[in-house]
């Protein structure tokens, strides 16, 4: 049965939790093979003295403008229609094109959320935002560089200094096995009746860049083109599922919301197909590298080296290099607004190549390696962390590492991905810099271990 395989993105899932979202996808038996790469899942101890996550002050970009609002370099204007939303959004640097709209009611406003008033979502690299029209809080989220996920709730009454407030609570539900055993967001799988309520026991999978499309967005409102691939989203309730079996697509490659709900109360008439993409393969990009800073710093505690977390490593470039990911069978075409805003935020090479740079027609991104190698996230990686990854690397895009794993990365685009990367990341090691004399040549000795 459809229901079964249903499947949905969470944000901060928990129904304690103010940052509960959800974006469903179904679960599918490629993620849930034995050798499935995704990463560990035992919970860290990261309430304790090494990582003090209860105690320890978030640096991240929300606290910052916390802090600049109590001292009163920053304000933010509250809107009649919005409250602090667009204020937030500006302040935080996060584009309105990114709206996604969810209608799965698994939030803590879960009572506010329904197929006819949708839980709009806005993000950027570090930051996620959740509105509901007429609901009294927003809900944020950052990747924290040290911490991971941090949430806060902002409540939308008028008052004289606006307060983003820390919420630990979310973390019964925003650490678990599910976010790789760190505060972090999760992709899990849900079906929804015609109110939007869910059934929680439809959902087990891990969603990401590694899911096949036709599985995604059961809970979502989706808007663009995508030719005869068919998904889940702008499916409300048990006969649209069935429908959907008989009449694939029949509420695929759309572009205009209005037939669903009154699109007057949010801030776009769109739910972004692509934007959506980019924010399954962020969230657990972010969880990794989470879960490989807290590992890295106890095993530094504890050994002084990182030898042993060889596997850990492996795993995390796996995904970061984009390996297994689901090919697209056809072009996807969403808001050349949100490509816009999402290609033009980063670094380029001479030649005006980008790791943000789009494909839409066999994958996600035209040349595969995250553009969360730039995040402050990443940055804050212990240095022998970063040394041993940035070795690796080396060795995979010179293709001395000639492995199925990294089969579908043909020469050219190694090539291409390491220039970019030479030219654009300022941390790299020197031998970088350097041309190698063939793809097999002798690496350089920082690269053996």
């Amino acid at each position: 049965m459809i229901y079964a395989v249903n499947r949905s993105v969470s944000f901060f899932a928990g129904r304690r939790c103010a940052l509960l979202w959800c974006v469903s996808i179904a679960f599918v038996a490629l993620c849930a093979r034995a050798d499935d790469f995704q990463g560990a899942t035992h919970m860290m101890p990261f309430e304790e003295d090494t990582i003090n996550y209860n105690n320890a002050a978030t640096t991240g970009v929300v606290a910052q403008l916390q802090k600049r609002i109590d001292s009163g370099a920053a304000a933010l204007k509250h809107d009649e229609a919005y409250g602090y939303l667009l204020a937030l959004l500006e302040e935080l640097k996060v584009p309105k094109s990114s709206q996604m709209l969810v209608f799965s009611k698994t939030s803590l406003q879960r009572e506010h959320i329904s197929p006819s008033r949708p839980r709009s979502i806005f993000f950027n690299d570090d930051v996620y935002i959740g509105f509901i029209p007429g609901a009294p809080l927003i809900e944020v989220s950052v990747a924290d560089p040290k911490l991971g996920g941090v949430f806060y709730t902002l409540d939308q009454t008028k008052a004289d200094k606006a307060r983003i407030t820390r919420n630990n609570q979310c973390l019964e539900c925003h650490a678990s096995a599910k976010t790789m055993g760190v505060p972090g967001h999760l992709a899990r799988s849900f079906a929804t009746d015609e109110s939007g309520v869910v059934d929680f026991n439809s959902g087990i999978s891990q969603v990401n860049h590694r899911t096949p499309f036709e599985e995604r967005w059961g809970g979502w409102y989706v808007t663009g083109k995508h030719g005869e691939q068919t998904h889940r989203g702008n499916l409300v309730g048990k006969a649209a599922f069935e429908r959907q079996a008989k009449e694939p697509n029949f509420c695929g490659n759309v572009t205009n919301l209005s037939e669903y709900f009154d699109v007057t109360r949010y801030v776009r008439n769109q739910s972004d197909v692509v934007a959506l993409m980019v924010l399954e393969h962020q969230m657990h990009m972010h969880n990794f590298i989470t879960r490989l800073n807290y590992e890295t710093t106890m095993q530094l505690k504890q050994y002084g080296h990182v030898r042993y977390l060889k596997n850990t490593a492996e795993s995390f470039l796996k995904y970061l290099l984009f390996a297994e990911e689901a090919p697209l069978t056809n072009t996807v075409q969403g808001s050349a607004e949100f490509v816009k805003d999402f290609t033009s935020r980063g670094p380029r090479d001479k030649r005006g190549r980008s790791l943000r740079d789009f494909d839409l027609q066999t994958r996600l991104f035209k040349y595969p390696c995250s553009y969360l190698i730039y995040s402050d996230a990443f940055d804050a990686l212990p240095a022998p962390m970063k040394e041993h990854l940035y070795s690796r690397l080396w060795e995979i895009l010179t293709g001395k590492d000639q492995s199925a794993t990294y089969a579908s990365l043909n020469p050219s685009t190694r090539r291409t991905i390491r220039e970019i990367l030479a030219e654009t990341k300022r941390d790299l090691p020197a031998y970088w810099r350097k041309e190698p004399v063939t793809a097999n040549a002798p690496m350089h000795g920082a690269a053996k271990r």
